[in-house]
């Protein structure tokens, strides 16, 4: 979203422009506004899905107070609950996997990359997922599962929101 908004030249994707150039962090309030804008298009209109975001418990905040104030809701939280001992152990075998392919590595198939990343993770995400759980829509799902059965257990959730329509 961030990059469309960017590119389609949008006040608020110009304003997000104008902090990548410069090398700094897109700020919560710009990323929110971005949102707000994607959310309001017309493909949008009978819901929308947010993947990877948010990151963090002030950015829950901030998106809570900007549907609210559009008079918009969550219906839903999902989790990809996994083993994180487990999840690296399968970025070495996908790296190991590639490389004997005589493919690229992705860079962050890198284990110690990952694990910063599972650290960052750990400290300023994983706080999100007790502020759903207040809520009551969080639905945690088995990340460890193959991925036919991941999708399996999305489709049900969403299909619950249906339901409730």
């Amino acid at each position: 979203m961030l990059r469309a908004a960017v590119a389609a030249k949008t006040p608020v994707g110009l304003k997000a422009k104008e902090v990548m150039d410069a090398g700094g962090l897109v700020s919560d309030e710009i990323v929110v506004g971005i949102i707000r804008d994607r959310i309001a298009e017309e493909d949008a209109k009978n819901g929308f899905i947010l993947d990877g975001f948010p990151r963090t418990l002030a950015q829950a905040e901030a998106l809570d107070e900007m549907l609210e104030a559009n008079s918009l809701k969550l219906n839903a939280v999902l989790e990809l609950r996994v083993d994180q001992s487990k999840l690296v152990d399968r970025i070495i075998k996908r790296a190991a996997d590639a490389q004997a392919a005589g493919q690229p590595v992705r860079k962050d198939d890198d284990p110690e990359v990952f694990k910063q990343r599972l650290e960052a993770y750990n400290r300023d995400t994983a706080v999100v997922v007790p502020y759903y759980e207040k809520t009551g829509l969080l639905s945690v799902i088995d990340g460890m599962q193959s991925i036919d059965e991941v999708t399996a257990s999305i489709d049900s959730v969403l299909q619950g929101l249906d339901e409730k329509v």
